[in-house]
């Protein structure tokens, strides 16, 4: 495990080690926060020297985009902008919406032209195949992105949930600067390839939900009362049963961040920083004080002791239940234990 420096390298960038995820903001948790809200978080984010803000065209089937552009638009020098295609939503003729995995070049064009609109920019610096659709050839959605660049709508690519060697794959077609996965104590997937192939091509890895979709905060003990339209109610680890076996992990974890001088959230963060130097945080929030706590990590350094405990306490052998049911799992090209 490495030193770290509060920023890192992705592709032609310098980001912050510990960057912000958007999506909560609109999407997967329940009612987003009030349009006030979201922008004070958004905007105090850049103030406490976020310089990296991601977000995607499935986020809110395109509210979050519209949101970021809306509330970001006047800083736009100061940040790099992460986006994504490839899934998004799509209205049928019954006027309803749906989240749709579509590779075709046809289609990562259109996706790319409207989230250009929606965030009021000219260019996105990171462009993210949000979803590799198994049904196309990932050299041929590649070979759409890479155009993209060409074209100057697109600064850098990056690809989401795929495998070390869909990586090599796409990473022949046109260099690939970063690889975004779930990565955190109790989500291992990536350390099977992931992580080894974005260190040999140089690309950085970026690590969502790491603090396991609330569960390394310490804070969330009872999952019955999560929103209809919580993502989390279809994952394994927060059906009733199964997560209250895995709560019994946290206080151990509790008394390891306690030693160290900082909060669980701090510690599962500060963890993930000094797995290796091209390691990128990207924890979202739709509170200002869950901000600042996060943001914090980034002064946390505890003992090379004190990170092979809680690498030890909370690991794929530990931890109850798959990370996606069967049926999102065959929608991702992610490697499991």
């Amino acid at each position: 495990m490495n030193a770290r420096p509060n920023s890192r390298s992705l592709g032609p960038f310098d980001v912050s080690c510990i960057s912000f995820g958007c999506m909560s903001l609109s999407h997967a948790y329940g009612a987003p926060p009030p349009q006030a809200q979201a922008e004070r978080v958004l905007l105090e984010a850049l103030e406490r020297g976020v310089t990296m803000f991601d977000t995607a065209a499935l986020y809110g089937f395109g509210a979050n985009e519209a949101l970021v552009g809306e509330v970001l638009k006047a800083h736009r020098s100061r940040f790099v902008l992460a986006s994504k295609g490839g899934l998004a939503g799509v209205t049928g003729a019954d006027g309803v919406t749906k989240r749709v995995i579509d590779g075709r070049p046809e289609a990562i064009r259109r996706n790319c032209e409207d989230s250009l609109k929606r965030l009021n920019t000219d260019v996105i610096d990171l462009y993210y195949l949000h979803r590799w659709d198994k049904a196309v050839p990932i050299e041929e959605s590649m070979g759409a992105m890479a155009e993209l660049v060409r074209a100057g709508k697109v600064r850098a690519l990056g690809l989401s949930e795929v495998s070390a060697a869909t990586i090599r794959r796409a990473h022949a077609v046109h260099p690939i600067a970063a690889v975004q996965s779930e990565y955190s104590l109790w989500s291992r997937n990536v350390e099977i390839g992931v992580l080894q192939a974005c260190r040999h091509i140089g690309a950085a890895f970026v690590a969502f939900s790491p603090l396991a979709r609330g569960f390394l905060t310490g804070k969330l003990r009872d999952v019955a009362g999560f929103d209809a339209k919580d993502i989390r109610r279809a994952m394994p680890r927060f059906e009733r049963d199964v997560y209250a076996r895995n709560l019994v992990l946290l206080d151990g974890f509790a008394a390891l961040a306690s030693e160290a001088g900082c909060t669980m959230a701090q510690l599962g963060l500060a963890w993930l920083l000094a797995k290796d130097d091209h390691v990128i945080a990207l924890p979202g929030t739709t509170r200002v004080e869950h901000l600042l706590e996060n943001l914090g990590a980034a002064a946390v350094h505890p003992s090379a002791d004190v990170l092979a405990r809680a690498d030890a306490l909370i690991n794929q052998r530990t931890v109850v239940g798959p990370r996606y049911s069967a049926s999102n799992q065959a929608e991702v090209d992610t490697e499991v234990f």
